[in-house]
């Protein structure tokens, strides 16, 4: 598969854009949506994806990648602040061969915490999405009581 390609908008995150699937939300303006990993490989993996359609990094227009990468960086603080984990990773993928399994752009945000494992990307566990709301709701209060 090349890295260029059709939107399809019949991905899931087309579909949660569309509000046609739930999801824990914990960030949304005009441009960008935040929510947590259905499938996490931590806890606190968190998902920042741009509203616009674009597939990958190579196809999103610069001005939209420079804001989507703010709101990451923001949204990670928050991450920070509420699960104080001992490092973050930040990775997004481009094309199925690098792990890419859903063909709209999105960064992940990982909290690492020291002698945790941390699960395969697309494990297959879905997680509880009672317990995925309440940690949406510690990152919501990491970013809007600061």
């Amino acid at each position: 598969m090349s890295l260029s390609g059709t939107y399809d908008p019949s991905n899931i995150f087309a579909k949660i854009l569309a509000g046609n699937i739930p999801c824990a939300q914990v960030y949304e303006d005009d441009r960008v949506l935040s929510f947590m990993d259905a499938f996490p490989q931590t806890r606190g993996h968190t998902l920042v994806i741009p509203k616009a359609r674009s597939r990958n990094l190579f196809d999103t227009d610069p001005e939209e990648l420079a804001n989507l990468i703010k709101k990451t960086q923001m949204i990670g603080r928050a991450i920070e602040t509420a699960f104080s984990p001992d490092g973050i990773v930040i990775t997004q993928f481009n094309g199925a061969p690098a792990g890419q399994t859903v063909f709209h752009l999105h960064f992940h945000i990982l909290p690492r915490y020291s002698g945790d494992e941390m699960a395969k990307h697309t494990s297959g566990q879905m997680a509880d999405m009672e317990e995925l709301n309440t940690q949406a709701a510690l990152i919501q209060a990491a970013l809007y009581n600061n």
